[in-house]
């Protein structure tokens, strides 16, 4: 099994159950031919033992021979030889995400945050491996999940973040604040922050601007959206009947987002409806994808699933053979 590693090796030890099985079939077939001796059978002794007398032993080797198979399926072989190149950026991400009460407004489908958690949600499948990370703020901030490649864990994060979660409000500042003391350290050829909210920074101890200076320290290129239709938007709002929506003007402190960008070295994107948010997300996609050069890595391919088929095509065989062809000698 040339280039051939077991993921649960410890499962082969299960292979002594073989000789086991080996020698108690041989013990067992000494006591049944011992069992008769008759005299006055001289005249039968050039007749010869019957060809499926001999041929039932087969039984025990298909069975015997699926119990191995059975044993190698469970440690799981896998080809570790195979090399792939594939395209990947190497770029460490920080997605720094509002989730303020404004962003429950109705001008996206089926809300802002609802869209911004759908179309960041395909930007991480589209980018297997990159090392993505999640901040998230509203009148403080804090970080939802650290940089990481286990993206399915990720995803399952930011379905789960909710406005409310935190004090109201738009820390713009914090919340990049926090994004870049997560992605400072990295070693990554290229780290980026995507910050995306709807409105004004009107809470935090620390500045937009200070935060985008400290964010160009560290050679952290930071990506800004604007979300929100121009004019107005149906916003929520509490009335003594409940939460109601009404509309009421969009204010996004867009000179903010761009100064913040080009300070970065980044670009400022406005998102006015789920196409245009999706457009945008692809867009800074290919902007990220050029900058890096192709890496190669090792792929490790299960071989399980081969000798799985012999071991059941073995099985199936021996419990047909021993109920037609062996059906009176076993």
């Amino acid at each position: 099994m040339n280039g051939i590693k077991f993921a649960e090796p410890l499962f082969l030890y299960l292979l002594v159950i073989i000789p086991a099985m080996v020698a108690f079939y041989i013990l067992k077939q000494q006591k049944v031919t011992a069992s008769l001796r008759m005299p006055g059978l001289q005249s039968f002794s050039g007749s010869g033992s019957s060809f499926r007398l001999y041929l039932r032993h087969i039984l025990f080797a298909l069975r015997t021979t699926a119990v191995a198979l059975l044993i190698i399926v469970l440690a799981r072989p896998q080809k570790t030889d195979k090399f792939q190149d594939v395209s990947t950026e190497g770029i460490d991400i920080m997605l720094a995400q509002d989730i303020s009460g404004s962003m429950l407004a109705r001008d996206f489908k089926p809300n802002r945050l609802e869209a911004a958690k759908n179309m960041a949600t395909e930007f991480i499948s589209g980018r297997p491996y990159d090392r993505i990370g999640l901040v998230v703020f509203s009148g403080e901030s804090f970080t939802q999940c650290p940089l990481t490649t286990d993206h399915a864990v990720l995803i399952n994060l930011l379905r789960e973040i909710q406005s409310g979660m935190i004090e109201d409000g738009t820390a713009i500042g914090m919340g990049l604040a926090t994004a870049v003391n997560r992605i400072k350290d990295s070693q990554a050829k290229s780290k980026v922050i995507i910050l995306l909210t709807d409105g004004v920074n009107n809470r935090g101890e620390i500045a937009p601007l200070t935060a985008a200076g400290i964010a160009k320290t560290f050679g952290i290129r930071v990506y800004t959206i604007g979300v929100g239709t121009q004019g107005m938007a149906p916003y929520p709002v509490q009335t003594p009947y409940g939460m109601q929506y009404q509309d009421m003007p969009v204010e996004i402190d867009e000179d903010i987002l761009q100064q913040i960008a080009q300070t970065t070295g980044g670009k400022y994107f406005r998102a006015t409806d789920n196409n245009s948010l999706e457009n945008i997300y692809k867009e800074i996609d290919k902007l990220e994808k050029s900058k890096i050069d192709v890496r190669q890595f090792s792929r490790k391919e299960e071989k399980y699933l081969v000798p799985a088929l012999i071991a059941f095509f073995m099985l199936v065989l021996e419990i047909i053979a021993r109920n037609t062809i062996f059906k009176n000698l076993t």
